[in-house]
């Protein structure tokens, strides 16, 4: 089974991860952007604020489709649980509104629908989670919780990339499941561990 943990940044999903770990010991955990020198890549993208969206777009699925063939492939081929912390949700999400801002700022190449043109960028490669747990948290308190340390975590950005998740949610309701972030640590934590037992992710 591929397990997603997704949500704005401040939500609490590397926190999760990381509890799941000693949980679940026998898993695969991973995350997005990786540690190869594609995620390298993408992390420098993020510290750039001049970085160009569509470049940037590209950079993440280069390293999307790396992480795939190297490690997400092989763990489900030998019947591991994958869990990874991010995953081609966030690209939708977090890319569609930086391209959805970018097409304002240049009506000449616009997008018709940002969210959908990065959903089919990735549709030919991707593999869909299973289960994808979203940990829900407004925008103001995402902002507040993450810093605004990167051009990512800024209130106003994180309300676009909020309703993209909803867009997501509403096209597949079934795979998702919404977690309440504002609750505590332990409470979000022990919420998950029961969600994945309820899909056969038992400890």
């Amino acid at each position: 089974m591929l397990v997603t943990l997704e949500g704005l940044d401040g939500s609490g999903k590397t926190t999760v991860w990381e509890s799941l770990q000693e949980v679940h010991p026998e898993a695969t955990f991973t995350r997005e952007p990786t540690d190869s020198w594609y995620g390298d890549a993408v992390y420098r993208s993020i510290e750039d604020d001049d970085a160009d969206p569509l470049a940037e777009l590209f950079l993440y699925t280069a390293d999307h489709a790396d992480h795939l063939s190297r490690l997400v492939e092989p763990a489900l081929a030998r019947g591991d649980h994958v869990v990874s912390d991010r995953y081609s949700d966030s690209r939708f999400a977090y890319q569609g509104a930086t391209l959805e801002a970018w097409a304002e700022r240049t009506t000449e190449r616009g997008l018709e629908d940002p969210l959908e043109y990065v959903v089919d960028v990735h549709e030919p490669i991707s593999i869909e989670p299973d289960l994808t747990i979203y940990l829900d948290l407004d925008a103001e308190t995402a902002a507040e919780r993450a810093g605004t340390t990167n051009k990512f975590e800024r209130a106003d950005y994180l309300e676009s990339v909020r309703e993209n998740y909803e867009r997501l949610i509403e096209r597949d309701p079934d795979r998702f499941v919404r977690i309440d972030a504002t609750r505590s640590p332990e409470a979000v934590l022990e919420r998950t561990i029961d969600v994945l037992e309820t899909r056969g992710v038992d400890r």
